[in-house]
């Protein structure tokens, strides 16, 4: 049976989802997208509020669609030390509602998501998006961002 991946780019007003899971074609084991999105918080609502709205519909995604594993970039350095600590608190909602879930949660660096994608660990926001099109065969570059980036998140902890 394919395992089915959640990749996720946490964030409080944006976070990107993305899942995927795989088909043989051809005795090959090929990507495939289920679906992307974001799910948005309103920014006049309280942190707390937000917390709980990214916590209610993560849990309506991980129920609809069943994935085994969780894949999420690590949290790297902010200069902005206010939007580190508020998307600290994003992640930490997004580990216990994986967790809640009983999903196996995997972690990548910024630059082991753009080798497993690109082949390049520098790569390019655009250069990462292309790539997402390509493995994934699909029609246009995922939009918004944060779902391509999830996307790229998700196809890094199917390679894991």
């Amino acid at each position: 049976m394919a395992k089915i991946i959640l990749g996720l780019d946490p964030g409080i007003a944006d976070t990107g989802y993305g899942i995927i899971t795989s088909e043989k074609v051809n005795n090959h084991e090929n990507m495939v997208c289920l679906t992307y999105g974001s799910i948005k918080t309103d920014p006049k609502a309280s942190l707390p509020e937000r917390l709980e709205i990214l916590y209610q519909e993560l849990n309506k995604i991980i129920v609809k669609y069943k994935p085994e594993v969780m894949a999420i970039e690590q949290l790297f350095f902010n200069k902005n030390v206010r939007t580190a600590l508020v998307v600290g608190q994003a992640r930490g909602a997004v580990l216990l509602t994986a967790k809640q879930n009983n999903l196996r949660i995997v972690e990548f660096t910024p630059s082991q998501v753009k080798q497993a994608v690109s082949a390049y660990g520098q790569a390019s926001k655009a250069q990462v998006q292309k790539m997402v099109k390509l493995i994934l065969n699909l029609k246009e570059i995922p939009k918004p961002d944060d779902a391509a980036d999830a996307l790229a998140i998700a196809i890094c902890g199917f390679n894991y």
